[in-house]
């Protein structure tokens, strides 16, 4: 025990002193000078991670932000710290501080992403509306348009050409934050996608010579695998919805942000689809099966309703445990995102091809996802059976 506790000391004494020596005022040069600084930023990420989530846990218990198993969609025993999030959300903010290598769409992108976290830790504290977010990460999606990070699809001239977009734009933002927050229901995979994801924008920004978002989104992974090892099931904390919503947001931008196409709409269009494919999946299928069934009907109640109906659920219920289901869907994530890398080379028909390999895959996952929905009305019903007869049996008993 004693020899574990003495590990521990010496590894978060070598993060700090790592961490000076990243700080200090010439601790980048070396990897400027060598055209590495993303790794540089990567490792600043990390360390910066590494040393605030533990910090993140201790709070979360001393003021009780916790995340109590209270609810059906629930999966842990146990009440767990649930502000996690600031430790990556600090840890990207001070890594692309002292990267100070700003743009005015990517400084956009920062504040309006801060804002997200912000309400979102507001929420988390003490519950609000689901109105008061919305309007919030409204406003958080105006300060990034403004900042100049559109969807740009209208002909030029077009009447109403920058409303039409920003509308759009505002819809991607906010559906793509919501449905990785939906998404983070199992350990781990949130913060699993949001690595992937970005790294996956990383291996396109970083050759085509993009600078902003290779320093932003390496910065990224690199906070979500300092966060990952405390979040790994049996998660020690969670990102909370702060610092899930935070994550789809900024992941969402860098989408809209980037120019992944080489004047070719159909690779600038495929490329954010496949990387944020499984997210965006969820998202519509879910709406729709709720929609469908009555579950909700508004825009708000489809903000607030929870279930066990998302993708990592059906897996479980097939009988995938937590590790494996977040395994299988990071897989699928990379998968989907080696296409968009490929397709970046390859001619039109190739394209076709990709893209027609990609609906495939999505049509094995919705299979996947209704069996998952037949095992649990099975497991339903099963209980149901139990329980009805059950009360028969005590009934005849007090007949007796």
């Amino acid at each position: 025990m004693n020899s574990s506790k003495n590990a521990k000391k010496a590894y978060y004494v070598l993060l700090i002193l790592t961490l000076i020596f990243l700080l200090q005022p010439k601790g980048g040069t070396w990897a400027w000078l060598l055209g590495i600084r993303w790794i540089y930023l990567m490792f600043l990420g990390f360390v910066w991670a590494q040393i605030l989530t533990p910090i993140t846990i201790k709070l979360g218990w001393k003021f009780g932000i916790l995340d109590h198993p209270t609810e059906e969609r629930k999966i842990h025993k146990e009440p767990i710290p649930r502000i996690g999030g600031l430790a990556i959300f600090l840890a990207i903010i001070l890594s692309n501080a002292r990267n100070f290598q700003f743009s005015p769409q990517l400084l956009g992108l920062l504040v309006g992403s801060s804002l997200i976290y912000l309400i979102g830790l507001i929420d988390d504290i003490h519950p609000l509306s689901a109105t008061s977010r919305i309007i919030a990460q409204i406003i958080a999606c105006l300060i990034v348009i403004k900042s100049g990070v559109t969807i740009t699809f209208i002909p030029v001239g077009f009447p109403g050409e920058k409303i039409i977009e920003g509308f759009v734009t505002a819809f991607w933002l906010i559906g793509l934050a919501n449905a990785l927050n939906f998404l983070d229901g199992v350990d781990g995979l949130a913060a699993g996608l949001g690595a992937v994801c970005s790294f996956l924008f990383f291996f396109i920004a970083l050759p085509t010579e993009q600078k902003h978002l290779t320093y932003l989104t390496i910065s990224i992974t690199g906070a979500c695998l300092g966060f990952l090892p405390f979040n790994w099931k049996p998660a020690r904390v969670f990102l909370g919805d702060a610092g899930a919503t935070f994550l789809g947001f900024l992941i969402a931008g860098i989408a809209v942000m980037g120019s992944w196409g080489y004047n070719n709409p159909m690779v600038a269009l495929s490329t954010p689809l496949l990387i944020l494919g499984i997210p965006i999946f969820d998202m519509i299928y879910t709406t729709i099966s709720r929609i469908y069934y009555g579950h909700v009907r508004t825009f708000v109640q489809w903000l607030e309703y929870a279930a066990r109906d998302h993708f990592h659920h059906r897996l479980m219920h097939l009988g995938l445990s937590e590790k494996h289901t977040v395994l299988f869907i990071l897989m699928v994530n990379l998968c989907l995102g080696l296409g968009a890398i490929v397709i970046r080379n390859t001619g039109t028909l190739a394209s076709i091809l990709l893209l027609t390999q990609s609906v495939i895959i999505f049509l094995i996952i919705t299979v996947l996802m209704l069996l998952g929905k037949k095992k649990t009305k099975e497991k339903s019903e099963k209980i149901m059976d139990i329980l009805k007869q059950a009360y028969k049996g005590r009934e005849k008993e007090n007949n007796a």
